[in-house]
């Protein structure tokens, strides 16, 4: 019988990130958020037989790229595109392919006065959750400049779900669980 999953499987190693500014980026996630710049990439050049058939994108496109890395958690591949075919506009959650970047903090409420002293764009309130298996986490959703939907989360007493659990979400807290 064949086992399931990928073989030798230890986990996430990056998020790949597009952005609009990769200097912008860079002094956004460094500076705001307190990531620290890993490497710096450079540019690709014009291979449009590579970024046809290795990234699926068109192949006039051309690149330049870095790594960050943030606290505990997976690193951040950052990438500059310039494409004939770009779609400027980042999905919405709702959208296929939406998505959002977590990031965990221990005082929730220091963090999002953190941002706001940025001038990021904080999306409403903190929202407590007090049932259910999510229950004792805090959350709020906010910004990056160029419009990337990131969010806050905290759960410093644990979430509802993890008395009866076998399993542990990942937490860069606690990277041991």
């Amino acid at each position: 019988m064949q086992s399931k999953g990928l073989p030798g499987l230890s986990g996430p190693e990056h998020i790949g990130i597009t952005v609009p500014d990769l200097d912008a980026a860079v002094d956004f996630f460094v500076n705001v958020i307190g990531c620290k710049l890993v490497f710096d990439g450079g540019a690709s050049g014009r291979n449009p037989a590579f970024m046809r058939t290795s990234l699926s994108v068109h192949p006039d496109s051309e690149l330049k790229y870095c790594f960050l890395r943030c606290g505990h958690g997976s690193n951040f591949e950052v990438f500059e595109y310039t494409s004939p075919d770009q779609n400027p506009t980042p999905p919405k959650n709702s959208d296929i392919g939406g998505h959002h970047i977590a990031f965990y903090v221990d005082d929730i409420e220091a963090a999002v006065g953190h941002l706001k002293s940025h001038g990021i764009t904080v999306q409403g309130e903190i929202n407590h959750i007090t049932e259910g298996p999510a229950a004792g986490s805090t959350w709020v959703y906010f910004l990056s400049p160029w419009g990337l939907q990131l969010e806050l989360v905290s759960y410093p007493n644990g979430k509802g779900y993890e008395a009866g659990a076998t399993v542990r979400l990942w937490h860069p807290g606690h990277p041991e669980q």
